[in-house]
């Protein structure tokens, strides 16, 4: 059974007598011990962040791409908190192959792969209760996935497609928050509209949320349509949510600098990425400003990222390993296509040894590169281009060291996608304001267009 097939089924009550006959035993265990889960002290909030440390950078959950060797290897370079791939929660429910495959023996180690927070997706609370249940005890909490704008989230009815049912939302939030000894959190998209996008956020925390994270994008920005994440409607919810909620904020980062000034532009507390960390997890080293740590020689980054790999049990590790350097070796890949065509050729059934040879093959060319070029130290450097407009700057680096892809966007490709970007979110913030004045006489709860201008467009990369 492979991911793809599993995903693409929808959540829905399948050999319902069986599976409520097995939910039903679990969960009136869960019941009768939910007062002593609450009573328990089970920490919440802000004291449970605080108990994992504050981290500031972390890996999303991501379907092929935040297993295991994933998340280990981007916590070499920064990353302190990291979630699971998204999981099927009915699969993982009643399928014990399923259940073995992407929730192997090393997962949630406590020495190697904490902290670690477990996604979901779902639309049964039983289900989901069942699912979270077999892994509270490995993990720190579980996240219920209110993201996902893929077309097969639609086919199963889960991730942003419940964004409009807030009944069930509220419903699947809450059966985990009274009934897991650990805590739940919650990742969400947004709505075109600020207040109703306020309004779903606080759903969210009222049902039990303990963490938030919101993705700057709404259900319908995917794909060629994906644009850039809106910070300042990530500012707005963050300003007008409770102060004590924790709160982390989702999209455009592409360098070290951008995680520092998203937490300080949105006064969120941590800042989470996806497709910048598949890109390259030296995205969230921001101790120093070491090039080897923040963009990584792509010949030293594949042989370390191999040897975690190889050392992992269970299936996923192994399986995502092509997909990851397809991902993270774009740049390197469109100056060598031959070695692009060698990955190409690994199949489910190749060995580690025939793996490795791919590898060395990418070894030995950055090792060539170094030896026969005359100004390579020049050409290694990093350049770090003027300070734009939007609040960040484009750096230069050399193809042999990972780096951040451009999406093309609506037809538009490179660094031209920002400016597009930067109109987009003036015209949202100045909409937004607008209607804002038109329901609230108090000049003091209003900030001008102008200034809203502003903020757009340091908050908008």
């Amino acid at each position: 059974m492979t991911l793809d097939s599993v995903v693409d089924s929808p959540i829905v009550e399948q050999d319902k007598t069986i599976g409520n006959e097995s939910v039903s035993v679990s969960v009136s265990a869960t019941a009768s011990a939910s007062a002593s889960v609450s009573d328990s002290g089970k920490l919440q909030g802000r004291k449970f962040y605080e108990s994992l440390g504050k981290p500031t950078k972390i890996v999303a959950p991501m379907v092929d791409g935040s297993e295991l060797a994933w998340r280990i290897i981007s916590r070499k370079y920064g990353a302190e908190l990291c979630y699971s791939p998204m999981m099927h929660s009915r699969l993982f429910a009643t399928d014990e192959k399923y259940r073995n495959n992407f929730f192997g023996p090393q997962d949630g180690d406590i020495e190697s792969d904490r902290p670690l927070i477990v996604q979901f997706c779902a639309n049964d609370p039983e289900y989901l209760l069942k699912a979270a249940k077999f892994v509270e005890d490995r993990c720190d909490a579980v996240d219920i996935n209110f993201g996902c704008p893929q077309g097969i989230a639609k086919k199963g009815h889960y991730g942003s497609f419940l964004m409009d049912d807030w009944d069930l939302v509220s419903s699947l939030i809450s059966k985990l928050h009274n009934n897991l000894k650990i805590p739940v959190t919650a990742k969400i998209r947004v709505f075109d509209d600020w207040e109703k996008s306020l309004k779903y956020a606080k759903i969210c925390l009222n049902a039990g949320a303990q963490f938030l994270t919101v993705h700057g994008r709404t259900r319908d920005m995917k794909g060629q349509k994906t644009g850039f994440a809106n910070w300042e409607l990530l500012k707005y919810l963050r300003d007008n949510l409770p102060k004590d909620t924790v709160f982390f904020s989702n999209g455009n980062i592409l360098y070290p600098d951008d995680i520092n000034r998203c937490i300080s532009n949105i006064g969120c507390d941590a800042v989470m990425s996806a497709e910048g960390n598949l890109c390259n997890p030296g995205v969230f080293w921001t101790k120093t400003q070491d090039k080897d740590l923040q963009f990584p020689r792509v010949d030293k980054f594949v042989r370390e990222y191999f040897e975690i790999a190889k050392n992992c049990k269970g299936i996923e590790s192994k399986r995502c390993f092509k997909t990851h350097l397809f991902k993270c070796l774009k740049t390197f890949f469109n100056h060598h296509p031959e070695i692009r065509l060698k990955l190409a050729s690994l199949h489910k059934g190749s060995t580690w040894d025939e793996i490795e040879e791919v590898v060395k093959v990418i070894e030995e060319t950055v090792e060539s590169i170094f030896e026969k070029t005359e100004n390579i130290d020049e050409l290694d450097d990093i350049k770090i281009g003027e300070l734009e407009s939007w609040g960040g700057s484009y750096k230069q680096v050399a193809y042999w060291r990972l780096q951040p892809h451009f999406r093309k966007v609506d037809g538009v490709e490179g660094k031209d996608v920002i400016k597009q970007s930067i109109k987009e979110v003036e015209k949202s913030a100045e909409k937004n304001l607008k209607r804002k004045a038109s329901d609230d006489d108090d000049d003091n709860q209003l900030r001008s267009v102008d200034d809203s201008k502003k903020v757009a467009l340091s908050t908008v990369l």
